[in-house]
């Protein structure tokens, strides 16, 4: 059995807690602003021990993962999802010496404000089902930090001016040709800040999404 043991090669050893949700409540004055998240934290250790030899030693566990990520919203906010995503990352790669990768997926339930007869509510929010936005940031040890963003489950429909014509076909095509049709698909897109910089991840997501939109 030792034998068959030092033969194993232990490729990917990534473990992590995900689907951390919560919702953070800041208020001002009267007003009160809601950002409910959810979030999946991955790490890579410097040894494989825990699954060849059996020993924890180095295991942070994905409880103390949770509430780590609790501990970061709570203390530093959530000034975008990225930022918040890099936070984790920094955390993580400062603060214990045994991880040597670390990734941060975070996304954004779609709340939106109300609105009572065309103001804006300063308490009551509407889950509106437009996209969902999403981030992820992953580092290694004494490498870069990148960042990726988009947007996922945004559903588009279009009643005309979509035809699909003049595609290839063979003894196996049935699809008659359309030259005009309604088309409705669901949409993900994702995008790499490459190594991060000073950005201004929500200005950058925003005009992101109109782009989307009016393409």
């Amino acid at each position: 059995m030792e034998a068959q043991i030092k033969d194993v090669e232990v490729l990917n050893c990534e473990y992590g807690k995900n689907t951390i949700k919560f919702l953070r409540l800041h208020r001002e004055g009267k007003k009160h602003f809601v950002k409910e998240v959810e979030v999946c934290t991955h790490l890579r250790l410097t040894s494989p021990q825990e699954y060849l030899e059996g020993n924890n030693s180095l295991v942070i566990p994905t409880d103390t993962i949770k509430n780590i990520v609790l501990v970061l919203a709570k203390k530093n906010g959530i000034p975008s999802l990225e930022q918040f995503a890099i936070d984790i990352c920094n955390h993580f790669m400062t603060t214990f010496c045994q991880v040597v990768y670390v990734k941060s997926y975070v996304q954004e339930v779609p709340w939106q404000r109300l609105h009572e007869n065309g103001v804006p509510h300063i308490h009551s929010f509407i889950c509106v089902p437009d996209g969902i936005r999403f981030c992820e940031a992953e580092q290694c040890r004494n490498g870069p930090l990148v960042v990726f963003a988009g947007i996922k489950d945004l559903k588009l429909m279009k009643t005309t001016q979509s035809g699909f014509e003049g595609f290839y076909k063979n003894e196996h095509t049935t699809l008659p040709e359309r030259h005009d049709r309604i088309l409705c698909g669901e949409l993900f897109c994702k995008w790499s800040y490459g190594e991060c910089k000073d950005f201004d991840f929500d200005c950058i997501w925003y005009m992101s999404y109109q782009v989307i939109l009016i393409t």
